[in-house]
């Protein structure tokens, strides 16, 4: 049988998440540009995340592709059919970093430090933590951003940035952090660490081999809370599941876009009491949410992500 061909977006992250599933099912693979990949306008104005997920997903409908890798997080709540996410491998780190000059951690900036993201959520944690803090809406790639923290130019020199420790870690960046931020405080983007791969429908069985059962279990749950919010990618919304000693911990917090405020809710069950443990789940966390006005708290109706 020929080699299983992977498809890929060609950014550095991308390549090497990648890279490690295609040594486990011994793949070759393809590279597939995306138009999220040509641009540098925000996600939320090319419509959602899901923008990085469709070259790939045409593709893979085609039969130019086998099977695809995608940052689950990037990946549309709703199901294209005719495709199946096949495989849930481990997860990585789902924390946020900090990543400063000088080594300092978040409650350590300066006063009127200038921290990058281009995640309302972090806009929205930041300056709830540091009210006083200019945060600056930058996009780009880790090296591009990390780089501004040394910048010749006064304009674009940051103190700080905020990344995903998992993409550090991906790429060899690990030292770069100087914080990794809480999940009890600091909820992430849902299924933030998680991989998923993506093969037609019928076709699972070719990447089976990767399935880690505990991460899917909670990265769906947090993807359920999206869904069931209909929040797009441009929401201030973080959400963290977690599955330890045999019972699976959700959790999801709403901010209001300028940090003033947030809600939080928690629920917990063992998933072998429910036929879909992860959408009963989200189902309580994200009903009182909405009961308690996270839909006047913030923006969460958009393009689904």
């Amino acid at each position: 049988m020929s080699p299983l061909r992977l498809g890929t977006r060609g950014s550095a992250l991308a390549l090497a998440q990648a890279g490690a599933v295609a040594t486990r099912l011994g793949a070759e693979l393809v590279v597939i540009e995306s138009e999220g990949d040509r641009t540098d306008a925000p996600l939320a104005d090319l419509g959602g995340a899901g923008v990085f997920a469709a070259a790939l997903r045409e593709a893979l409908l085609a039969g130019e592709v086998d099977a695809v890798v995608h940052s689950y997080k990037d990946l549309p709540t709703a199901p294209l059919p005719g495709l199946t996410v096949a495989a849930v491998p481990k997860r990585a780190d789902a924390r946020d970093a900090l990543c400063a000059s000088g080594g300092h951690d978040l409650d350590g900036l300066p006063e009127g430090a200038r921290v990058g993201t281009g995640s309302p959520r972090r806009r929205a944690q930041l300056l709830q933590r540091r009210p006083d803090l200019e945060v600056i809406d930058i996009r780009g790639n880790v090296d591009t951003r990390l780089a501004r923290l040394e910048s010749d130019d006064p304009d674009r020199r940051l103190d700080a940035v905020v990344l995903a420790s998992a993409g550090l870690e991906r790429l060899g960046r690990s030292e770069a952090a100087t914080e990794r931020l809480s999940l009890d405080s600091w909820p992430t983007a849902p299924a933030q660490g998680a991989l998923a791969v993506e093969t037609r429908t019928g076709d699972e069985k070719r990447v089976a081999k990767l399935e880690h059962r505990p991460s899917r279990l909670a990265a769906e749950a947090e993807r359920d809370v999206l869904a069931r919010l209909e929040a797009g990618c441009a929401a201030p919304l973080g959400v963290s599941a977690i599955l330890d000693d045999g019972l699976l911990f959700l959790s999801a917090r709403v901010y209001a876009l300028d940090g003033s405020s947030y809600l939080t809710a928690s629920h917990a069950l063992y998933p072998e009491d429910s036929l879909h443990p992860g959408a009963e789940l989200a189902e309580r966390v994200a009903d009182e949410l909405l009961a308690a006005g996270a839909a006047e708290l913030a923006p969460l109706g958009g393009s689904k992500s």
